[in-house]
């Protein structure tokens, strides 16, 4: 694959929940070592769509590649390619009853067949990656927010994804805890991770993000550079979103 070529290409992606349209026709490719950030009102379907790129949610139509792998093909293993793409969600979604190791370690052993010590190795080097390895055996309920997130972000590096999601990764933080996620994703960013970010950190779009997409009412309106889509955005639309985020 030419680093030129995208690692995620979704093509014409429509989505229905009943006679709701969520997506309408959706064009992204994400280029290797980008990080892209969708942004744009509450319903206008950014989450969707990214549960959609690991097929979380059954698009209606349209297509959907990770590197060269189309994700929607009859007979696809859905799990191979889920292995490849990280996903970390708002909540954090950890087994309480398992430490912080355990939790990042599950999947290297059920789904990747590793054994405890080759997982364990893996397990130390992602929890090391966000800042947590002297926390590999403290249990969820002695973790804070942001040390629950970034054990999640940790769990989904272990796999070597090629591309993260991150679908609102700080909006169950409190504030003073989101600057320790944020950061985590900023040095996943300087190590070449391809990532899409769903968030409303809206400053961290503007310092970290190489494109920025406003999404709404299921299409994309308009994207560009950072400096470009919040400075001086062409569609009349994200200039009341952003006068109104920013009157909070």
């Amino acid at each position: 694959m030419s680093d030129s070529a995208p690692i995620l290409d979704v093509r014409a992606l429509y989505k229905s929940f009943g006679h709701l349209e969520v997506l309408k026709g959706i064009d992204l490719q994400v280029k290797p070592r980008e990080l892209v950030f969708v942004i744009g009102p509450s319903g206008s379907g950014k989450s969707t769509l990214l549960r959609c790129c690991n097929r979380l949610e059954e698009p209606n139509s349209g297509s959907i590649r990770i590197e060269d792998i189309d994700i929607l093909a009859p007979g696809v293993d859905i799990n191979a390619v889920r292995r490849r793409i990280g996903m970390v969600f708002q909540s954090f979604n950890l087994y309480p009853h398992l430490n912080a190791l355990g939790n990042v370690t599950l999947a290297l052993r059920k789904v990747e067949g590793k054994t405890r010590e080759e997982a364990e190795s893996l397990g130390i080097q992602a929890l090391t990656r966000v800042g947590l390895a002297e926390k590999a055996k403290s249990f969820p309920n002695e973790l804070s927010g942001g040390q629950q997130q970034r054990v999640a972000i940790a769990r989904a590096l272990a796999l070597e994804p090629v591309i993260v999601l991150f679908d609102e990764p700080t909006s169950a933080l409190d504030p003073e805890l989101v600057g320790s996620v944020l950061s985590v994703m900023r040095e996943l960013r300087e190590s070449g991770m391809t990532m899409v970010v769903v968030s409303h950190e809206m400053r961290f779009a503007q310092s970290a993000a190489d494109r920025v997409i406003f999404m709404d009412d299921g299409r994309i309106l308009e994207q560009g550079p950072p400096e470009q889509l919040f400075n001086a955005p062409d569609h009349p639309r994200i200039q009341e979103f952003l006068r109104t985020i920013q009157a909070h």
